[in-house]
């Protein structure tokens, strides 16, 4: 089982903004971007779903940025995987109007696959947010172990 990279730099987005929500000023999409050297404008939209989702709350202009609406340890990773993958076929036998293996009708592994993939997901709804982020008293050490990333923005050094 892969995540896709959409997935990827979605619980990116959301644990930052977990990591950095008792800043004072809110997170912006070049700060991440420039932190995880991925593209803005592919954040941009990423940034753009999860506020459609009711898990960023965005905010325009000058100061502007983006903070969690809810609390972290409220923002399960599962329902978060599920809501960016678009397959969870492992393979072709998993969906009925495409599968044309030939074996499917004497074959066990779909059923393995399925109770495999079911476990993963279990896993995954197990977790939230809060779970992927350092505790409050970690905090400082992890802004500081980021400041020396390259390109890291010089907002979170500032944090210190």
């Amino acid at each position: 089982m892969r995540l896709t990279q959409w997935t990827d730099y979605t619980l990116r987005v959301l644990m930052y903004c977990a990591a950095s929500q008792d800043r004072p000023q809110p997170v912006t999409i070049t700060e991440i971007a420039q932190a995880h050297g991925i593209s803005r404008s592919h954040l941009t939209k990423i940034v753009q779903q999860l506020a459609a989702r009711g898990l960023l709350d965005t905010m325009r202009g000058r100061g502007g940025g983006m903070r969690l609406m809810r609390p972290a340890s409220e923002i399960n990773i599962g329902a978060v995987v599920r809501s960016t993958e678009t397959d969870f076929d492992m393979v072709e036998c998993f969906n009925a109007e495409t599968n044309t293996c030939r074996m499917s009708e004497h074959c066990h592994m779909r059923g393995l696959l399925a109770r495999a993939t079911q476990a993963y997901l279990a896993v995954l709804d197990a977790v939230t947010l809060a779970d992927l982020v350092p505790p409050h008293g970690e905090q400082q050490e992890t802004i500081h172990a980021l400041r020396f990333m390259p390109g890291l923005p010089a907002s979170l050094a500032a944090l210190e």
